[in-house]
């Protein structure tokens, strides 16, 4: 071939080789401007969830993809020379070259290396039943036809932040349902907003992915051990102050190298190295059972009741649902309790428990109700989740597609759709798509081109290679808060 990827990879001055657009897609995308109609001077598409795990989605992160990976000039002639020796060694047949040179030869002489591209989208928070337009893209220059597509790869990616997100604000709907049940506080932002911790940082791909993960968490919660997470808030969203919080916490390393003769002279430094505040201290190295009743309970509690601030134990072993209970009992023989309005009982404010083994949306609903059940109110406990919360999901869990639904093709736009026989399931829209709230309030999707724009939720986001609205990260968190839906924003 003349070429290998591996020094084609490196050819001209394109810098880091993820970041020239022309390479983030599907192989097979580079040979689809030959393909369409001819004639064909638009591609309308739209992203949905098509179902899935949850009846509703709360959409979040597109606005770090526009941001990172399409704003400003994205094509330069070095781009598109190091770009077309991938591709053509890639795709290969014979003397048939498949990359789109002068496609992309157009953007820059005609657009200066920006991308002629529409993008209209569901303010980032928002949440909306499944099956309905979350995001449509079209190409703003006739000759780039073939642009609006070649984006899905990339553009879909928003799936990945968008699950994470509506399945943390799911897991906060059970919480919530708990504190309600078990008579806690619920009234107060905080109150819920440290219940649920990311710990996931470590069990996901990637630094990005723990970036973009731990931030959707964050619309919903407060509590956070992913330091990618706060970065990105800030710097994509322009969050004023820390989007997550964290607390000084043990880990078995910290405990377990004093030994097991020395496991309460660890306890006891913990407390004497952070004499107020929230701190947080691993007990299970070698007994838990042993640790809370005698050593928590027994030797050092005089320091805790007197220590200005609260220490939580961390069971990090055993069968969640059970653990938890034995923990909280062990610790009321302990400490005491208090039994509040609806009759659960409630630890002093200097104990309390975090489960952060084994937590994911399924197990939270039978922990909880393991304790429900036991007459602990849902308060005396929080939680921590790595890779169920960040990484247990894909593309399905939502039936998440990115679809064409209109085009112009003669002059002419004509509806483009699919409706396999084989899976009604996979049914896509057809025509110009607007999202509107209904006088019930219910929020639905409107084909071939019915609506008006002024009654569209969808708002222009980017447009020609520029942001043209973005959400900060407070706008984010107050559209995600429960009991809200979508509503028009200017």
């Amino acid at each position: 071939m003349g070429c290998t990827l591996a020094n084609s990879a490196s050819a001209g001055s394109m810098g880091d080789v993820f970041d020239n657009i022309m390479l983030l897609s599907d192989s097979y995308k580079t040979s689809h401007w030959r393909q369409y109609p001819p004639g064909t001077t638009t591609v309308y598409s739209y992203f949905e969830s098509r179902g899935g795990k949850f009846a509703e989605v709360t959409f979040f992160g597109l606005q770090y993809i526009l941001k990172r990976y399409l704003t400003g000039v994205v094509v330069t002639a070095a781009k598109i020379d190091a770009a077309e020796k991938i591709i053509n060694a890639h795709m290969g047949q014979g003397e048939m070259k498949h990359f789109n040179r002068a496609g992309w030869e157009h953007i820059v002489k005609k657009h200066g290396g920006r991308l002629p591209i529409v993008i209209k989208a569901l303010p980032e928070g928002m949440t909306v039943p499944v099956k309905n337009v979350l995001m449509t893209v079209e190409n703003t220059d006739p000759e780039c036809f073939w642009l609006s597509n070649y984006l899905e790869t990339l553009l879909v990616q928003v799936w990945y932040p968008m699950t994470v997100c509506t399945q943390s604000r799911e897991q906060k709907k059970v919480l919530a349902d708990y504190f309600q049940r078990t008579g806690c506080e619920v009234s107060s932002p905080f109150s819920l907003g440290f219940q649920l911790n990311d710990f996931g940082t470590r069990g996901v791909s990637s630094m990005e992915t723990a970036a973009l993960g731990g931030a959707a968490h964050l619309v919903n919660f407060l509590g956070s051990d992913n330091m990618p997470a706060n970065v990105f808030a800030a710097h994509y969203y322009g969050a004023k102050g820390p989007a997550g919080f964290s607390i000084p916490a043990a880990e078995h390393s910290t405990i377990t190298s004093w030994q097991r003769d020395g496991e309460v002279d660890a306890y006891r430094n913990m407390l004497t190295q952070y004499p107020t505040g929230t701190v947080a201290v691993v007990s299970d190295s070698y007994d838990i059972f042993n640790a809370v009743s005698n050593l928590w309970g027994g030797e050092l509690k005089e320091m805790i009741v007197k220590r200005d601030g609260r220490l939580v134990i961390r069971p990090d072993s055993g069968d969640p649902p059970k653990i938890v209970v034995q923990v909280l009992e062990l610790l009321g023989k302990a400490f005491g309790t208090t039994t509040n309005a609806k009759g659960y009982k409630v630890l002093p404010p200097c104990v309390r428990v975090i489960q952060g083994d084994g937590v994911s949306y399924e197990s939270l609903g039978v922990i909880l109700e393991s304790m429900a059940k036991a007459k602990w109110a849902a308060e005396n406990v929080a939680f921590g989740s790595g890779g169920a919360l960040l990484q247990k999901m894909d593309r399905d869990t939502q039936k998440c597609a990115f679809k064409c639904c209109e085009a112009v093709v003669n002059g002419k736009a004509v509806p483009v759709y699919k409706d396999p026989i084989t899976d009604p399931g996979k049914q896509s829209k057809k025509g110009h798509l607007r999202l509107i709230k209904e006088r019930t309030g219910k929020v639905t999707t409107l084909t071939d081109g019915l609506g008006t724009d002024a009654d569209d939720l969808l708002v222009e986001v980017y447009r020609d290679g520029a942001m043209k609205r973005e959400w900060t990260w407070e706008e984010v968190v107050s559209h995600a808060e429960l009991g809200k839906t979508a509503d028009k924003v200017a």
